[in-house]
């Protein structure tokens, strides 16, 4: 663990004021700080990927949780998040902390610019893919789910990343729907990454498995939801193929969830 001095900062006055500044924001406040247990365990999955002192990109980071527990396992964070009022939410928390960077942008397959398809009442889902928004209208278990306006927003690659900060030893790529785009603009080898996939969108994965088997031979698991619990467990990850079948076999309840590749070692 590193020192604690920028986790002094968030505290539960901190969180509250925020949630009052951001009200489209208060439920992800809510759910993503100030769980112990909650953290505890997405702590435990991330040290398998996460050395201290390592390079980790955060790809969508919303409101910042997953840095927070990149940075309690030792590494220095790159975050990306387009979004206006959640990139200053994540100021707010991490304004203390040198090893944050924040760039206020996409990712995608070019650099240039992109246009986002905002949520106003649930900005998690915001998307720069117009075929998730299309997946989900009608789909069971999204219904209320309104795209009300759109932005745009500065995008870059992981390939411009790694070239301005370095290789990261792990990346988590979060965008709802364009998870495949964010992967067509990778051409490195990374040790380790992780990608959200849904039930509405298993296309999507599908072409993040293909991208990643031409990078490496890369092996795979998968945690469904906010579940924090690998389904495989190490010594048991499995290739693109069987990752693949594995999706295809899930329930459309599974709803969603994040794949882990990694490169043997």
């Amino acid at each position: 663990m590193i020192g604690t001095a920028w986790m002094a900062n968030i505290t539960d006055e901190l969180i509250k004021r925020l949630s009052g500044e951001f009200p489209s924001l208060r439920r992800s406040l809510d759910v993503y700080y100030g769980d112990a247990a909650r953290d505890a365990a997405m702590d435990r999955v991330y040290a398998r990927f996460i050395r201290p002192g390592a390079l980790a990109f955060d790809i969508g980071s919303h409101v910042g949780d997953r840095i927070g527990s990149f940075r309690r396992l030792g590494a220095r964070v790159v975050a990306l998040e387009p979004q206006p009022d959640c990139a200053q939410v994540i100021r707010d928390i991490y304004a203390a902390d040198a090893d944050v960077t924040l760039e206020e942008a996409a990712c995608g397959a070019t650099p240039g610019r992109l246009r986002m398809r905002v949520n106003s009442a649930n900005p998690t889902v915001t998307t720069a893919s117009s075929d998730f928004v299309a997946a989900a209208e009608g789909a069971p278990g999204w219904q209320g789910q309104v795209w009300d306006r759109e932005i745009e927003v500065p995008s870059t690659t992981l390939d411009a990343l790694i070239a301005t900060h370095g290789l990261p030893g792990f990346v988590k790529i979060d965008v709802e729907g364009f998870e495949d785009a964010v992967l067509a603009g990778l051409s490195a080898q990374l040790p380790a990454l992780s990608f959200e996939f849904t039930t509405i969108g298993r296309d999507v994965a599908y072409r993040c498995l293909d991208r990643l088997a031409v990078l490496g031979p890369y092996r795979f698991d998968i945690a469904l939801g906010e579940s924090q619990e690998l389904t495989f467990g190490e010594g048991h990850d499995v290739d693109a193929a069987w990752m693949a079948a594995h999706l295809r076999s899930l329930a459309h309840e599974a709803n969603s969830g994040d794949v882990y590749a990694t490169l043997p070692r």
